[in-house]
């Protein structure tokens, strides 16, 4: 494997927390408690293996459950694998709980400042940019009210306007083309092409498939913590959805 993240044979499993039984349900089910490992646990990823290159847009796909979540974790370095390797060669700038970092009481301009220096950029560069920002989110004559007044719409535009003006490198993306209107969205997904086409890495966790089409041109579907299928996104997504559809 040689690139921006390598992930090499990982495994993930989290601990299966139950409350104790009632007397009733002890008895009831007496040799399922006798017979069960109390120290039972969850294997959410079973030797999942990828490398994403350089200036690659990867999509992945599947149901909830499949352990997507779990892999951006991973990646993010937000938890740490039981099993296997993970390394990851550039910034990441995460589109997940996108505006997270907002704080409510500020204005949006003065929120701009805040996550571009957080998302690494000097406060010189920001500041040379904030125009940009407040143009491409839309929502100029509200940029000076406090965030806690916007809608979530107005939220997650000017939270998504910011992250891809601080010169991203590797893009982590869990449903953020989903935000504000049809045209908004429009704008995103070309947005997002454009850095692509730039060389921006990126990872783009989806259940709108025809997004993924339309980005990738290579998807992994997950199921039960393994991959399920590896290859050209049409032919992923197509194949995810004849099962899902007829279940074959």
């Amino acid at each position: 494997m040689n690139g921006v993240v390598e992930i090499k044979d990982v495994w993930k499993k989290f601990p299966m927390h139950r409350d104790k039984p009632g007397f009733k349900e002890f008895l009831v089910n007496l040799p399922k408690f006798v017979n069960r490992n109390s120290n039972s646990d969850f294997w959410a990823l079973k030797g999942i293996s990828i490398d994403v290159k350089q200036g690659e847009c990867l999509g992945i796909i599947g149901k909830n459950g499949a352990g997507k979540s779990t892999l951006l974790s991973l990646i993010l370095g937000t938890i740490y694998p039981t099993k296997g390797g993970i390394k990851v060669s550039q910034k990441i700038t995460p589109l997940l709980d996108i505006g997270a970092g907002f704080h409510p009481d500020l204005t949006g301009r003065e929120n701009i400042i805040i996550n571009g220096v957080l998302l690494g950029l000097t406060k010189d560069e920001v500041m040379g940019r904030i125009e940009d920002v407040v143009s491409f989110s839309g929502i100029k004559e509200f940029i000076d009210m406090p965030v806690r007044t916007y809608s979530t719409g107005m939220y997650l535009r000017l939270a998504f306007s910011v992250a891809i003006h601080t010169d991203p490198e590797l893009l982590i993306i869990d449903e953020i083309l989903a935000v504000g209107d049809e045209a908004f969205q429009k704008k995103s997904r070309e947005a997002l092409l454009a850095l692509i086409k730039e060389g921006v890495t990126t990872i783009f966790v989806s259940h709108n498939l025809s997004a993924v089409k339309e980005i990738c041109r290579r998807a992994i579907w997950l199921d039960d913590g393994m991959i399920q299928a590896e290859g050209e996104s049409e032919k992923v997504v197509g194949d995810y959805l004849r099962l899902i559809t007829h279940g074959q």
